[in-house]
């Protein structure tokens, strides 16, 4: 197992991953960094920080996902190098987890960009204008426990986007369903029955005047997202063709 996560790593090294991995959350500390410079006073810590994390649970994190679980699987399907990877004397089981585990782990680093790079771009801003220096605690212990719960609750919605980019050739499925998903996440955010949706289960972490909502998207975002994960090694460690 080990190996096969080596390899994926350098792949991906190679790969655009990094430049995704920096960039979303790169954005979303650019958008806090002009956004602030417009106020006339200094704002909440809270504030920013939580404004930061709406961004990435609405629109980034899923987006994120669609675009990077796409990469990953064109990596093998660009050069039609799943007959030689499937032909190595390798449990097939283990390409595909290798491949989950590094989608995770960028997934995790990004998480934990956003956070430290909205606290640097906040810095930044009150540089330019010391007149706008934050007010209040800086709670990162707290926003980075909302971070990791997002994570946590991102687990099925990670699972359905990398089974589906595996098992298609083609890039566009995977990329129809993350838009259409993140779509429908965003204008049924206050419906009750949005709370099912995969796209929508981070942004549930968020709703603290509902704690059913949190609640809900960690039992099925991360547990049904457990579970989802490891049918899907399954089922494309059996298949044939891919």
């Amino acid at each position: 197992m080990l190996a096969a996560l080596t390899v994926e790593a350098r792949k991906l090294n190679r790969s655009l991953a990094a430049l995704l991995a920096i960039a979303a959350p790169a954005l979303i500390a650019a958008f806090t960094f002009f956004n602030m410079l417009r106020g006339k006073e200094g704002q909440p810590w809270e504030m920013w920080l939580m404004n930061a994390s709406g961004i990435w649970a609405f629109f980034m994190l899923p987006m994120s996902v669609t675009a990077l679980t796409a990469l990953v699987a064109h990596m093998e399907h660009g050069p039609r190098s799943w007959d030689h990877l499937r032909a190595l004397p390798l449990p097939r089981w283990k390409l595909y987890a290798a491949k989950a585990v590094c989608v995770l782990g960028v997934m995790a680093v990004m998480s934990t960009s956003v956070l430290l790079m909205t606290w640097v771009a906040v810095h930044l801003a009150a540089a330019v204008k010391p007149e706008l220096t934050p007010i209040g605690p800086v709670e990162l212990a707290k926003h980075a426990k909302a971070l990791g719960l997002m994570f946590v609750a991102s687990l099925l919605l990670v699972a359905i986007q990398l089974w589906t980019a595996l098992r298609y050739a083609s890039f566009v499925p995977g990329l129809v369903l993350g838009i259409g998903g993140t779509f429908f996440a965003v204008v049924a955010t206050s419906a009750k029955q949005g709370v099912f949706l995969p796209w929508q289960m981070p942004v549930n972490i968020l709703i603290s005047s509902e704690a059913w909502r949190a609640q809900t998207a960690l039992a099925l975002g991360g547990g049904l997202g457990a579970v989802a994960l490891v049918a899907m090694i399954l089922h494309l460690s059996r298949r044939e063709v891919l």
